[in-house]
């Protein structure tokens, strides 16, 4: 009997032979022929790259065949738009000052919002190009920095009329999600459609494809936040962001530095700050041992069947005491622990911090900055110092005041090697970052993600309690949603059947009435 970590085993050893394949294929078939089509930065990538050869492979079912096609035809468009060297100079400045495209805000998975705001887009053949390169610049600018987290566009049709409709500008941007991009488009929001349009995204649902013409969501100012709070929606969409594009500089992914390392006293009562302050200075790091690290891992993946009773024994004895993460981001100046996401434990499982581990592995004095888009909701500690050549600091992250982390909110970790005899000081570390160049600053950034409390759900019969997994009571819960949906549509069904029967008893006795009036008539 296979195991779930035979077949994903499998799974992976399938996956590398495919991958494989592609490289192969495409550089026999494709490259051999005509090298020059394509840009050799991105032929390099490929071969070097596996998330990029999964995320072309994904989008064509593993199919081999129109994975090659689908590469082809993006790396001849990547070539053409010269897209590896697009830069704020390369677009008319007019057209980043319009505001019509950027990134902004988070939808309520989590993923970032990239906004096209239709009424500043004015057919004009003159300028596609421009604005096809403008879209071509933010989502390569995205995904360099993301490499394969999913976009929300938030398709803005507000304040539109006929002469905004732009056919080929539409189509650029769907194949740009299709072909160029694949496995970056988690849903097209599409805000206030006027009816005048509904032709129009009748053609673009074709275009989409059956697959993806479910990502399409046509909303209205109710409907909207169903997909994104109301924190990250503009006031005309009924929302309370007080954000207001302008340029320059380029919206800067909306990180800020947090006020200051213990937090906004202001929002919380001064007492338990205190406390939790002091608490801090008390409290010790604790590595934990490999057999813990997998308990631990089995807890927050969920991939191992585990008794709920089990679970909470090894939370409660762990509660107290920082878990040191357990995977790893290498990158050039620092390596990052957590590699992708910081894990928080829920209100009720009362875990509130978690850790962030930076190892210097230059040789040098590394200055580093940690920034996140919530600064109100955090205390980062430290948020600002340096790390010695091969030493490692652990940043301690604690949600502020009993506020709620929230999987919108992100952290940026910045760092820059300092020369040999600059002080480390608060001073001279907030010159350093004043005047160090911005290509010199190596950047990461970190999701948060909350783990749900591990309380035993339970379920009685017959008075007796007994202990069920997740999948268990998720799939119940499921099975009784499907109940109750079914319950449903039979009681709409018979109430239909029962108007149906009185409907024709109803026409039964006025045919009836009608029969027997005729004959009184004739024959009286």
């Amino acid at each position: 009997m296979s195991t779930p970590a035979t077949m994903a085993e499998c799974h992976a050893q399938n996956k590398t032979k495919l991958i494989s394949e592609v490289r192969r294929r495409f550089e026999v078939e494709y490259l051999t022929e005509k090298p020059d089509k394509y840009d050799p930065r991105d032929v390099e990538r490929l071969q070097q790259d596996d998330n990029w050869v999964e995320s072309y492979l994904f989008w064509r079912h593993d199919v081999v065949d129109e994975t090659l096609k689908m590469l082809d035809e993006s790396f001849q468009w990547r070539k053409e738009m010269a897209v590896n060297d697009l830069t704020e100079s390369c677009i008319p400045r007019w057209l980043l000052e319009i505001g019509g495209i950027y990134l902004h805000g988070y939808d309520k998975e989590g993923n970032k919002l990239f906004w096209i705001r239709v009424k500043y887009h004015i057919k004009d053949h003159k300028t596609i190009l421009d604005k096809k390169k403008l879209i071509a610049f933010w989502l390569e600018r995205y995904a360099k920095r993301e490499n394969g987290k999913p976009v929300t566009v938030m398709f803005d049709l507000s304040e539109t009329g006929i002469n905004c409709i732009d056919m080929d500008f539409v189509r650029f941007i769907i194949n740009c999600f299709k072909v160029y991009y694949p496995k970056y488009l988690s849903k097209i929001v599409i805000f206030d459609m006027p009816w005048i349009m509904n032709a129009a995204f009748k053609i673009v649902k074709s275009w989409l494809g059956p697959e993806a013409v479910s990502l399409l969501k046509f909303t209205s100012k109710n409907e909207v936040q169903e997909y994104v709070s109301v924190e990250y929606l503009p006031p005309h969409m009924g929302g309370t962001d007080p954000f207001k594009y302008s340029y320059p500089p380029l919206v800067d992914d909306d990180f800020q530095t947090p006020l200051c390392e213990n937090g906004p006293i202001a929002s919380e009562d001064e007492a338990s700050s205190k406390e939790d302050i002091e608490s801090d200075g008390k409290e010790t790091l604790e590595t934990i041992s490999n057999e813990e690290q997998t308990a631990l891992l089995k807890k927050i993946n969920l991939t191992e069947p585990t008794s709920k009773a089990e679970e909470n024994e090894k939370v409660d004895s762990k509660m107290k005491a920082f878990k040191k993460p357990l995977s790893v981001f290498k990158g050039p100046l620092l390596h990052i622990s957590p590699a992708e996401e910081l894990y928080f434990g829920s209100t009720e499982s009362g875990e509130k911090k978690t850790l962030i581990v930076l190892t210097n592995v230059t040789k040098n004095i590394v200055a580093f900055k940690v920034r996140t888009t919530a600064p109100e909701k955090y205390r980062v500690k430290p948020s600002n110092s340096s790390c010695d050549p091969g030493a490692s600091v652990d940043i301690v992250v604690s949600p502020h005041g009993g506020l709620a982390v929230s999987a919108q909110d992100r952290f940026l970790i910045m760092g820059a090697e300092m020369e040999q005899l600059s002080g480390t000081g608060p001073a001279e570390l907030t010159q350093f970052w004043k005047e160090v160049p911005r290509n010199k600053v190596m950047e990461h950034r970190l999701r948060c993600h909350i783990v749900e409390s591990s309380k035993p759900t339970t379920l009685t019969l017959k008075d007796n309690a007994f202990n069920m997994s997740d999948k268990t009571s998720e799939d119940m819960c499921l099975q009784l949603n499907r109940l109750l949906e079914s319950n449903r549509k039979l009681e709409d069904q018979l109430q239909r059947c029962i108007w149906f029967q009185q409907l024709l008893l109803s026409l039964t006795v006025l045919s009836l009435a009608f029969v027997i009036s005729f004959f009184y008539l004739l024959y009286s």
